[in-house]
């Protein structure tokens, strides 16, 4: 099989019809052989028995359907265990993205060799309050962080050989550093594409505040994981055993200045008079507190057990 399209959706069904006939038109007209997958998460209209019509109309159409709103993530997650093409094209529901631009990026991954292409909707159609001007934001931060030269990380339309997909974990709100996760697991050939953005034609955007402080939040998680994701006693033990080193060394200091003037017969206070005594200690306990944490968390990487972070509702 050539390509299989990953869709991810919430309540779009006044544009799955349309977006599926523009699909299959590119399919038919460059003679690929595809896999059209939706998964729905959760959505509370009639998406899901639009795919389902879909899915009997075209036998190249499937769907999984989560009980309940996961998060895209979880939906493309859920995606990329189910696809067999040997190119992966991700794509958003509303029409925003052109299924026009699925051969050119199909060809960069065939005749280019790149493990990624991500999209770059240069010219945008969006609110320039509401998405732009945060979508700016997180990428030039996603740059600075992650070491990749992309101007737009958080666009839908990517596309992917198959074992980067089958070799990636996104989970959380992940999608948006995917090329990050891509680039962490070792497939280094990363590309960009300027693609046509297209203005939403049915529904509402489903961008809100909430994402762009959990975005940022994301940014930090994966900034960490890429570092120190598999050696958290890299960073937190070193910066516990320099606390308990620099706490252990102030304590010291004041024991012995206190020891010194008492052999001398100076005037002095008790030990636990002296502020610079608790400060000594709390860096101490401070200390020893990331040490730990870093040992729990080596110990929870050899013992990590996989999480069923979704239910599926139904499959076609």
């Amino acid at each position: 099989m050539d390509i299989s399209v990953v869709i991810p959706l919430l309540n779009e069904a006044d544009s799955l019809n349309e977006l599926h006939d523009w699909i299959a038109q590119v399919m038919q007209s460059n003679r690929f052989s595809y896999e059209l997958l939706f998964i729905d998460d959760g959505s509370t209209d009639a998406s899901w028995e639009v795919i389902t019509q879909l899915s009997k109309k075209n036998p190249n159409v499937k769907g999984i359907q989560f009980l309940q709103n996961y998060g895209k993530s979880q939906a493309l997650n859920a995606g990329f265990k189910q696809v067999k093409g040997s190119v992966i094209i991700t794509m958003d529901a509303d029409l925003q993205d052109s299924p026009d631009e699925i051969p050119g990026l199909y060809q960069m991954i065939t005749t280019h060799n790149f493990d990624l292409v991500s999209g770059w909707k240069k010219k945008r159609y969006d609110s320039k309050i509401r998405k732009n001007l945060p979508s700016k934001l997180f990428n030039w931060a996603a740059r600075k962080t992650s070491g990749l030269s992309l101007h737009d990380f958080n666009c839908g339309l990517k596309a992917y050989k198959l074992e980067v997909v089958k070799n990636i974990d996104v989970y959380g709100e992940m999608h948006r550093y995917i090329p990050v996760l891509a680039k962490h697991q070792g497939f280094g050939k990363i590309a960009e594409k300027e693609v046509q953005h297209q203005a939403r034609k049915y529904g509402e955007t489903k961008f809100g505040m909430s994402r762009f402080t959990n975005g940022f939040l994301d940014l930090l998680t994966i900034w960490f994981i890429t570092k120190f994701g598999k050696r958290p006693m890299h960073l937190f033990g070193l910066l516990g055993s320099l606390m308990f080193f620099i706490g252990f060394l102030a304590a010291s200091y004041i024991g012995v200045l206190k020891l010194y003037k008492l052999y001398n017969g100076f005037k002095t206070i008790l030990v636990t008079d002296n502020p610079w005594f608790y400060i000594a200690l709390a860096t101490m306990i401070l200390g020893t507190q990331l040490f730990l944490a870093g040992f729990i968390g080596e110990l929870i990487l050899r013992g990590k057990q996989t999480e069923n972070r979704y239910q599926i509702k139904d499959v076609i």
